[in-house]
């Protein structure tokens, strides 16, 4: 993870300059030497003093310091991507020898506030309901809840957590399916784990490891899933009270799952039962559909998280967010109940996703 935040702050830091730079043109009597040297080598030395306090001193002040923070790294890819959006503007009307600075400049500034407004407000918002009708032949009619990227610790209060569960609650879900990423660093570990449990549901609750319980410490991952009171699936299988089967594989990237494992886990199946399949990572769905899995359910893309980043994670998934129809299989891919790293959330809001079956 070391190596991504050195990576990451380059690219930070260059997207400054881009932003200083764009700055300077549209608005010559700032100078250059604060918006395109200055601000972006003393703002990226701050995000990488707050990464790296953060991630071994917690405490109100610290959660304050991570969010103005890492805040800061998503406000600045927006600006970015409006800046290199107008600059485009710019030259296409130079061509036409159309003289733009004195209200291009303007208008980009207008739009970075727009967009920052939005997008914090998206972060902080509690997530909203999502209700999803399925039809599976020959199983129960029921009412699934999918919980997925959440996140949680430092970057996601108890408190948060606390108002999505009750409006999820509401719902009064028969099973709870947990889809992976749920608690990253920070204090209270128990506290959320204990509120989790809190939850009841009549079918019980079951779930998969995402890529980010590897990264924080397998074995507290697993003791977490344990005091939360979450079935924890790893290439194996469960049956719930009213006889569907549920399945689950570790993460596909970060375990080195392959296709062949998954055939193989739902091959031993009672294919004479309905089978929900869940997977963090949306990859192999064809094979899952192939091997019998009604339904299935993964998380992992946040959607993007902030427009345009989605355009980036469809190179690296060929689905990235909604329910799509794979052979016989309903594929349903959420957009997580939180945020990782940034909190912010543009054009692509959080959710808490109410599957309901056979309704």
């Amino acid at each position: 993870m070391s190596a991504f935040f050195i990576v990451a702050s380059v690219v930070l830091w260059l997207m400054q300059v881009t932003v200083g730079a764009w700055l300077f043109w549209a608005f010559p009597q700032l100078g250059w030497k604060v918006p395109v040297a200055i601000l972006p080598v003393a703002m990226t030395l701050f995000f990488r003093f707050a990464m790296e306090y953060t991630r071994a001193h917690w405490g109100a002040w610290e959660s304050v310091l991570y969010y103005v923070a890492y805040a800061w790294a998503g406000l600045v890819f927006l600006a970015f991507c409006i800046c290199a959006v107008c600059a485009v503007v710019q030259w296409v009307l130079f061509f036409f020898h159309v003289q733009a600075r004195t209200w291009l400049g303007p208008v980009s500034v207008g739009l970075m506030f727009v967009t920052a407004v939005l997008a914090v407000y998206g972060g902080i918002s509690t997530p909203r309901v999502k209700h999803i009708s399925v039809t599976v032949p020959g199983a129960p009619k029921m009412k699934l809840a999918l919980l997925s990227d959440a996140h949680l610790g430092i970057g996601v209060s108890l408190n948060r957590l606390d108002k999505a569960l009750k409006r999820l609650e509401a719902e009064q879900p028969d099973a709870l399916l947990v889809l992976g990423d749920i608690f990253e660093y920070g204090p209270n570990r128990s506290a959320y784990a204990q509120r989790l449990a809190q939850l009841r549901t009549p079918l019980g609750a079951y779930g998969v490891f995402g890529n980010h319980e590897y990264y924080v410490g397998y074995e507290n991952s697993k003791n977490f899933f344990k005091e939360a009171g979450i079935t924890l699936l790893e290439n194996d299988s469960a049956q719930m009270p009213n006889g569907v089967t549920v399945a689950g594989v570790k993460d596909v990237h970060t375990a080195h799952v392959s296709a062949a494992e998954v055939q193989q886990l739902l091959a031993r199946t009672d294919a004479s039962k309905p089978l929900i399949y869940l997977s963090h990572t949306p990859l192999y769905a064809e094979e899952a559909a192939a091997s019998g899995a009604d339904l299935m359910f993964s998380g992992h893309t946040h959607n993007g998280q902030i427009f345009p980043f989605n355009y980036l994670v469809y190179l690296q998934f060929p689905r990235i967010y909604g329910l799509y129809t794979v052979g016989d299989m309903q594929f349903y891919i959420t957009s997580g109940i939180f945020y990782w790293g940034i909190p912010l959330r543009f054009l692509a809001p959080a959710e808490i996703p109410i599957i309901e079956v056979n309704p």
